[in-house]
């Protein structure tokens, strides 16, 4: 005991003990005091993040309320980038832990503490089962932030002011002298508000849907933005109709007492009738679609209708000769004859069908048909004593050659014979005279290719497929090879032209590809 004692007063006793322990304690208290804006150590907390449009002069240390008591403070301020692009402020709140866990569907508000510009941030908890964890963000609305008391008194500038000094002093001297008139206009009031009361809860009812009103009114107006003119008119004929029934007021109101039970039976009428209205709405659409297509049609159709006017005078000769030619039509189509003359021109046609097919290239391929009148024009008119003669060359075998053509008894006209003797002071007559008979030249070959073989063939010595080799005739109708087109011909057939190689259809219809 008396050991303690002496101890005790000994520590006391020791000035530098006693003022190590009072600099120890001020400095413990000036850091607590220091880094109580920042929360005390060793105090668990909850942290949430909060993402706002701006931080509204939101500064660290401002205290996080709920329901009016202090539940954390705000220890953090951040700019970030939004999902829509902007740039906004995430507040970091530590909370207590009582204060937690929060649910998810809870508010954010910034609220002004003073009139100074100091803030607090306010929590309105949400009502979901599902909580925030450590360190989620809360997503602020845009109306978060109010606007501040320097906005409002910016809108008071000098020009604002003076027109605010111009309306008072205009009121004022309007109100002036009128206390009894305004009286009684408030007294008459009265029953007007009173009356108005179950009408704006009958308005402010969910089941009336007064939101809905508007919303429709709008889309109402921007569909009848086009046709406002029409509109227009529609309200200065209506005006016409108004002033017409204003005339009667006694039929007037026989059928305002009417409309009730009128209106008591259309309403089923109209629900029964919302089928054919669905029907004839999607109707109305084609029906849109025809009229502007009409509307465009419009311009050529009154033309063609003021011609047909004109013309319309002028058909009934026409309609006459017109019955005329369907009555021989008739008188020829019900003839005897008629059909056997039919049957004959069918297989007229479809025996010249092959001939045409031939001819054909060697017109358009070989352009034989102008080299014929090119030659014809040789043969031009001499003029004589009486009148012109035709000039033609006829050409003969010489009658000397043995066993020649032009000789009777003759027994290989055909093959002629050895060439004729020199003649003293003419020389020799030529060669000897051989058949040269091809028929049928070809125009094309088979692909459609040029084998324009007359006028262009040479002069063979033998194509005689099988005949005796001692005859030395050319007989073939085919040259072999393609002879290929004349000057002024094509290369082959012209595209789409149908065609075929041999004459009298002894070779299949080919159409080039």
């Amino acid at each position: 005991m008396r050991r303690s004692r002496r101890a005790a007063s000994s520590i006391v006793a020791n000035p530098v003990l006693v003022g190590a322990v009072t600099l120890l304690v001020i400095v413990v208290a000036v850091f607590l005091a220091y880094n109580a804006n920042s929360g005390l150590p060793f105090v668990p907390t909850y942290e949430l993040k909060v993402e706002t449009p701006n931080a509204a002069r939101v500064v660290a240390g401002n205290e996080v309320r709920e329901g009016g008591f202090r539940i954390g403070q705000v220890t953090k301020i951040d700019p970030v980038r939004r999902r829509d692009g902007t740039l906004g402020a995430e507040l970091t709140l530590t909370l207590d832990k009582e204060a937690g866990p929060v649910p998810r569907d809870s508010e954010v508000v910034i609220r002004p503490r003073s009139t100074l510009g100091l803030k607090y941030v306010e929590l309105t908890r949400g009502r979901s089962r599902e909580t925030l964890p450590q360190g989620a963000t809360i997503t602020a609305r845009e109306d978060s932030t109010p606007p501040e008391l320097d906005d409002l008194f910016d809108t008071f500038d000098e020009d604002t002011r003076e027109d605010v000094r111009a309306n008072l002093g205009t009121f004022g001297t309007a109100l002036a002298g009128r206390g009894n008139d305004l009286n009684r206009a408030i007294r008459a009031f009265a029953p007007l508000l009173r009356d108005v009361q179950p009408v704006m809860r009958t308005l402010a009812a969910p089941d009336t849907q007064l939101a809905r009103f508007f919303e429709e009114l709008q889309d109402t107006a921007r569909t009848a933005l086009p046709v406002a003119r029409e509109l227009s008119h529609g309200f200065t004929a209506g005006a016409d109709v108004f002033d017409a029934f204003s005339q009667d007021p006694d039929a007037l109101d026989q059928t305002i007492a009417r409309s009730p039970a009128v209106l008591r039976e259309g309403t089923p009428a109209l629900r029964a009738q919302r089928p054919f209205l669905r029907r004839f709405a999607a109707l109305s659409d084609e029906i849109t679609g025809t009229a502007r297509e009409v509307r465009r049609s419009v311009g050529p159709v009154s033309r063609a209708l003021r011609a047909g006017t004109r013309t319309l005078p002028s058909t009934e000769k026409v309609s006459e000769d017109l019955g005329r030619t369907f009555t021989a039509l008739r008188d020829l189509s019900t003839a005897p004859l008629t059909n056997l003359t039919l049957d004959g021109l069918t297989r007229t046609a479809e025996s010249l069908t092959h001939t045409l097919r031939w001819l054909g290239p060697h017109i358009t391929v070989c352009n034989y048909w102008n080299y014929w009148w090119t030659f014809l024009s040789d043969h031009m008119a001499e003029e004589v004593d009486t009148g012109t003669i035709q000039r033609i060359q006829v050409k003969l075998s010489s009658p000397l050659q043995a066993n020649g053509p032009a000789l009777f008894g003759a027994t290989a006209p055909a093959n002629g014979g050895p060439a004729p003797p020199p003649l003293p002071g003419i020389g020799t007559l030529g060669d000897a005279v051989h058949l040269h008979a091809q028929p049928y030249g070809r125009a094309v070959n088979e692909r459609g290719e040029a084998d324009c073989e007359t006028g262009q063939r040479g002069y063979p010595r033998r194509l005689a497929t099988n005949l005796p080799e001692d005859l030395e005739i050319v007989v073939d109708a085919r040259t072999p090879g393609d002879q290929g087109p004349t000057y002024t011909g094509r290369p082959r057939v012209p595209e789409g032209q149908t065609f075929t190689a041999e004459p009298g259809g002894l070779a299949p219809e080919v159409r080039p590809r």
